[in-house]
């Protein structure tokens, strides 16, 4: 079968079988967000499929996070994304909800985020089958009171045992137009270990803290 043609069947197995796999960026900074505070996060992203230096578009997704701060230290972080393979709407779409924690290790610097994620929607047969967990690592390097880099590192975690682990990459930039709006441009690869290919994302996002970022 030739990528072209392979593609869509592929990204539609791994969105309706593996869940949150190809919703992989992460459009955030290791900050928490403060005690009481809030933040809010809308975002598009465009994902290819590359093997053996062939490349292909494999599907789109937009969507919206949000943290609340729980304490200084602990956020609590709800996401949905909505997924779709073409231009077509004859196609559908697939919707993704993720949540869980995020804790600072290291004050603004390195954090951990522990979201759990599943797939629902009219082309998802079994929502209860594409439940996954996604432990994450995340990294802020500031470059400057208005440019930072923020590096991250995920394993995807299937709950269903006949699906695969999965590891993703993500970098992104913040760049503070001022105290409470952040542009995030991010690129990031997932892949499966045990195969040859990897997808590829590039995302962009607008954060707004509306009490100011910490």
């Amino acid at each position: 079968m030739e990528l072209k043609h392979a593609l869509p069947l592929i990204s539609l197995l791994l969105v309706v079988l593996n869940s949150c796999a190809p919703v992989f960026s992460e459009l955030q900074s290791a900050r928490t967000v403060g005690k009481g505070n809030i933040e809010a996060t809308g975002a598009f992203s465009t994902v290819s499929f590359t093997n053996e230096g062939e490349s292909e578009h494999a599907q789109n997704n937009i969507g919206i996070q949000a943290g609340y701060g729980l304490s200084d230290v602990v956020d609590l972080r709800v996401r949905y994304e909505y997924l779709w393979l073409d231009k077509s709407a004859d196609a559908g779409g697939v919707n993704i909800l993720g949540f869980g924690p995020k804790f600072s290790l290291l004050k603004d610097r390195i954090a951990g985020y522990v979201p759990l994620g599943f797939a629902f929607g009219k082309d998802v047969e079994t929502p209860s089958d594409t439940w996954q967990i996604h432990p994450t690592l995340l990294g802020t390097i500031p470059a400057g009171d208005f440019f930072e880099i923020n590096p991250s590192f995920k394993v995807l975690l299937p709950f269903k045992k006949e699906l695969e682990t999965t590891v993703a990459f993500n970098l992104g930039l913040g760049f503070n137009v001022n105290d409470k709006v952040t542009i995030r441009p991010e690129y990031g690869m997932l892949f499966n270990p045990g195969e040859t290919g990897h997808y590829g994302q590039f995302s962009i996002g607008l954060t707004i803290n509306p009490q100011g970022r910490p």
